[in-house]
């Protein structure tokens, strides 16, 4: 396997490299990985205290799943692999509140966290727009989640291209929404595939 990097724009979190010696199948898995497999913290439940806002609860709370936060993957756990055994805990979610009365405009930054380090990474990322008296008040909770469950969890966008079909080259391209760094994004997708070698190969030893 021959790996090149071919470039890197850390301003547009965008990394292009390229794998040659691999088959379809290979590059393909390591696609899925990347794309959907790779956690990243969003907005997963918010509870209102007021809205009189043009949104409904519902769809306000999906924009506020959409918005992508940064994400610290050494703090903090999968609910599903947490010791918390899934019940919610300072080592899985973050708690996140926003509070804000018209008129003007609501932006992502207007979304306070309890933990500075997991915040909204585009600032200007509008919310909603209130009128004179209207106002939101809401407590949210960010958890980590993979693009396989919903795309809100999606860390950036992820292909490949093949120079020559009949070759075994693999130009991938990664654009990172600014929750993981592109490089972030591919260390721990390799992290997760040898994982799941890993685990295949004991299921196969363990078989009678």
């Amino acid at each position: 396997m021959e790996i090149k990097i071919v470039e890197y724009q850390e301003k547009k979190n965008r990394l292009i490299f390229s794998v040659k010696g691999v088959d379809t199948a290979y590059a393909n898995t390591l696609r899925r990985i990347m794309g959907f497999e790779v956690p990243v913290m969003s907005i997963d439940d918010v509870e209102f205290r007021k809205n009189t806002s043009i949104l409904y609860d519902e769809m306000f709370a999906h924009r506020l799943g959409l918005v992508p936060l940064s994400t610290d993957l050494k703090s903090y756990n999968m609910m599903s692999e947490c010791k918390c055994k899934g019940a919610g805990c300072a080592s899985c979610t973050v708690k996140l509140t926003l509070k804000a009365q018209g008129p003007g405009t609501v932006y992502a930054s207007d979304i306070k966290s309890k933990d500075p380090e997991i915040k909204p990474m585009h600032g200007k990322m509008p919310l909603v727009k209130l009128l004179e008296g209207q106002e939101v008040e809401l407590e949210a909770t960010a958890i980590l989640g993979q693009g396989r469950d919903h795309s809100k969890f999606c860390p950036g966008l992820v292909f490949y291209k093949m120079p020559n079909v009949d070759g075994d080259e693999y130009i991938f391209t990664v654009e990172s929404w600014g929750q993981l760094t592109p490089k972030e994004i591919v260390i721990k997708a390799i992290d997760i595939y040898n994982k799941e070698l890993e685990e295949f190969a004991e299921l196969v030893k363990n078989l009678e």
